[in-house]
């Protein structure tokens, strides 16, 4: 019999629980002009205040990676800088170096024609952004707002993508999920995870720890505006958090403890969700986010089991995974 606590992949939902599940809305779309990039087309920016919002086996020790922008590789104008010199390692960083009240996106389409568009701070200092997306050819823009949702090319790059490991990009920070060796988050996951022997016993003391300690944030959920980012220690020192907060701060905690963990965002029939896929050495990527409890596999949900007690209706409703897809990875 297989272990009875072997969760492969988890997922977060965007639902809360009263006795029938209420729809996060749909994201925001922009209009970009982009003269020199047309074959970026107009995408969806994802909407966060609508929550409503948005191998091997893992190493005995596993050292965080600290983003870098060393400047060998640039695309760079007055406006704005595109540094690919890490593309090799799953990431780029981009910053803006005007000063500007406008706002800034930074969009990223795949050699598989997935298109991200991220917010982009104005303070000028560097961002990280994945490329999820695997190998081959990326277009790379950088807008800056013209009126209401209407945005122009500020910069843009393409960049030919080698990953050295296929895993990397589910393995480092980024802009969602924001980590790095000193973070109180990864302290806890250290502490979480210090007895652990394998992969399965490490995401289930990270999966348990969430389920017992967190809250849903109703008021930030009500209140959350777009642009919205996960602000990991904030979330840890409070115990609460939308969903997104939940996924973002369970793939942190795994990432950091060297296991690929991917957070996706997706819909559940028509609900926009965030939920977290995780990579096992014996079985690889699973997406249909199962844990097994010594008789059969069942679907989990952490913010579920948070909030709604993991009563019939909600399993019910989660099943065997088929009422979710995947639209994002980050």
């Amino acid at each position: 019999m297989k272990k009875p606590y072997k969760l492969i992949s988890i997922i977060l939902t965007m639902i809360m629980i009263t006795g029938l599940m209420v729809g996060c809305g749909q994201p925001e779309t922009v209009q970009i002009h982009n003269p020199g990039f047309e074959d970026i087309s107009p995408e969806v920016i994802i909407d966060l205040s609508m929550e409503m919002v948005p191998l091997t086996a893992s190493p005995a020790i596993f050292s965080i990676p600290v983003p870098a922008a060393p400047g060998t590789q640039v695309q760079k104008n007055k406006k704005a800088e595109i540094d690919y010199s890490n593309s090799g390692d799953g990431y780029i960083m981009v910053r803006y170096l005007e000063k500007t009240s406008k706002m800034l996106r930074v969009q990223i389409t795949g050699p598989s024609g997935a298109t991200y568009t991220y917010t982009l701070k104005t303070n000028g200092d560097y961002e990280v952004f994945p490329l999820s997306d695997g190998n081959g050819s990326y277009k790379v823009g950088v807008f800056e707002q013209i009126e209401g949702t209407k945005y122009a090319t500020a910069n843009s790059a393409t960049v030919a993508v080698s990953l050295k490991d296929e895993y990397a990009p589910f393995l480092r920070p980024n802009q969602y999920v924001n980590f790095s060796k000193d973070s109180n988050t990864i302290k806890k996951a250290a502490e979480l995870t210090k007895d652990a022997k394998d992969v399965y016993a490490k995401v289930g003391s990270v999966y348990d720890f969430v389920i017992k300690n967190l809250t849903y944030d109703k008021d930030l959920a009500a209140n959350v505006k777009s642009g919205y980012l996960p602000n990991l220690d904030k979330v840890l020192e409070s115990k609460k958090g939308i969903c997104f907060d939940y996924a973002a701060l369970m793939t942190a905690m795994l990432r950091s403890q060297g296991i690929p963990t991917k957070l996706v965002i997706g819909y559940a029939g028509t609900v926009y969700h965030a939920w977290i896929n995780v990579y096992s050495p014996e079985t690889g990527w699973i997406n249909s986010v199962i844990s097994f409890d010594g008789k059969k596999w069942n679907l989990m949900d952490p913010t579920f089991a948070s909030t709604g007690n993991s009563g019939a209706e909600v399993m019910k409703y989660i099943g065997d995974g088929s009422n979710y897809s995947a639209k994002f990875l980050y």
